[in-house]
């Protein structure tokens, strides 16, 4: 079982960026997929981005051009780059490792995932 520890999340304004982490122990990550999930208040957990295994890429359409997914396997980090943020981006980020090697949008498709790191945009 691999433990995943979320860092970098923050109160900022809109249209500043944040760099969230996600360090990961007990496994290696190199081989599987990595996701990033957010849940605002009364709401489900959604997917945000998910990479794979060689560095392909998913994005939500609502953080398409604005985030980027990336990953140090050297580091056994992944990395979630927020840009140009918005108030509705408000939420607890989550870092999940995969079953598998390919990125997916699938919550079930993650065996292992992180405290969570609260991200709130003011307008």
């Amino acid at each position: 079982q691999v433990q995943l520890v979320e860092s970098g999340g923050g109160l900022v304004q809109a249209g500043d960026s944040l760099r969230l982490s996600c360090a990961a122990s007990g496994r290696t990550l190199s081989g599987y997929a990595m996701g990033w999930f957010r849940q605002a208040p009364g709401k489900e957990r959604d997917i945000v981005a998910s990479i794979n295994w060689s560095g392909g890429t998913y994005y939500a359409d609502s953080v398409k051009g604005r985030f980027t997914i990336s990953r140090d396997n050297a580091k056994n980090t992944v990395y979630l780059q927020m840009n140009s943020l918005k108030p509705e981006d408000t939420a607890v980020y989550y870092c999940a490792a995969g079953k598998y090697s390919g990125w997916s949008r699938i919550a079930d498709d993650y065996n292992s995932w992180g405290q969570g790191t609260q991200v709130t945009v003011s307008s």
